[in-house]
């Protein structure tokens, strides 16, 4: 089973992760802000995750890392 992890206070808040995963698992987080100020992504339901990578190759920040 994948894990994605997100160093959430380098993320800007872009989205563009939530927009390629084929699940539809990563969205952004809007009960909490980082340390830049942004609602940071996230994946809700980490047991649906496929470990594709779509997301993490799509963050312009590398904010995103794939545990398989």
């Amino acid at each position: 089973m994948a894990r994605v992890i997100f160093n959430e206070d380098r993320c800007k808040g872009c989205e563009l992760c939530t927009t390629v995963c084929p699940k539809k698992i990563v969205v952004m987080a809007t009960d909490r802000i980082n340390v830049k100020g942004f609602h940071p992504a996230q994946v809700i339901e980490q047991d649906k995750c496929i470990g594709c990578a779509f997301c993490a190759t799509m963050c312009p920040d590398v904010v995103i890392e794939i545990e398989k």
